[in-house]
């Protein structure tokens, strides 16, 4: 509905313009087009219907081929469809058209550290955070702490989750990144700590965190609450790599 207003509001504009100003209006309307659509896709992204999504995307890039958003949510659905490749020549080419285009950095660093390249996507966080107008910095921090726990570098994890949580006290994602900390540390008092507070800020926990808290309270010899969160894992993602962990024997 949202995006429908946005639409009708933007012919209204277009009719209201004079014909003195035909190359801007040209412009203005091939812009109008690409936000349009690029946010219908967007929201079909968030729904999980790729197909219609990247033909939103079609629409948008063909009306304003130097639209940057459009290539970073196709960069976002063609992650989401490993069609790897593509997503990443998509996240560069919106870093290139707008190198302020913070959202876009953020997502190439996320889609670099889910693929294995945890090292070089921390810099990609780094450049989003350059821009003193980027809404929401706590997310590439956040990202970062994430990220940077993957290539090993639990200092510098710790320094970027704790950034987070200055700006977003409470935030989730840094408290679980902080319990993953934690636990590599050996702190598993504090683990746990922190996982009780990640728990209290969302409403389900996925297969790797239900693992990380199995293994918590294995440390704390709560088996009580272990228990509980190994049925957990086991009935709701018996499929899940942590599932088969937690089988072995792991």
């Amino acid at each position: 509905m949202r995006s429908l207003f946005v639409f009708m509001v933007i012919v209204s504009m277009m009719g209201c313009t004079s014909k003195g100003d035909g190359e801007q209006t040209t412009s203005q309307r091939a812009r109008g087009i690409a936000t349009i659509h690029t946010e219908l896709a967007a929201a079909y992204f968030g729904r999980e219907q790729y197909a219609i999504a990247l033909q939103e995307l079609g629409v948008a890039l063909q009306a304003d081929p130097s639209y940057a958003p459009g290539y970073n949510v196709r960069g976002l659905i063609r992650m989401a469809l490993h069609e790897d490749e593509q997503a990443e020549a998509d996240f560069k080419r919106s870093i290139k058209i707008d190198k302020n285009y913070s959202d876009a950095y953020n997502n190439f660093g996320w889609f670099l550290c889910q693929r294995g390249r945890a090292k070089e996507s921390v810099p990609q966080f780094l450049e989003a955070l350059k821009n003193p107008l980027y809404a929401t910095p706590e997310v590439a921090y956040a990202n970062a702490g994430l990220c940077a726990f993957k290539a090993g570098e639990l200092p510098t994890a710790e320094s970027y989750l704790q950034r987070a949580l200055i700006l977003r006290p409470g935030m989730p994602e840094a408290l679980y990144g902080f319990a993953d900390v934690a636990y590599a540390k050996g702190d598993y008092a504090s683990a746990k700590s922190y996982l009780l507070r990640f728990q209290q800020a969302i409403q389900d926990m996925n297969a790797e965190q239900l693992w990380l808290a199995v293994r918590i309270e294995r440390k704390m010899r709560d088996r009580n609450s272990e228990a509980s969160y190994a049925m957990q894992l086991t009935k709701r993602f018996p499929e899940s790599r942590e599932a088969q962990l937690l089988q072995m024997g792991e």
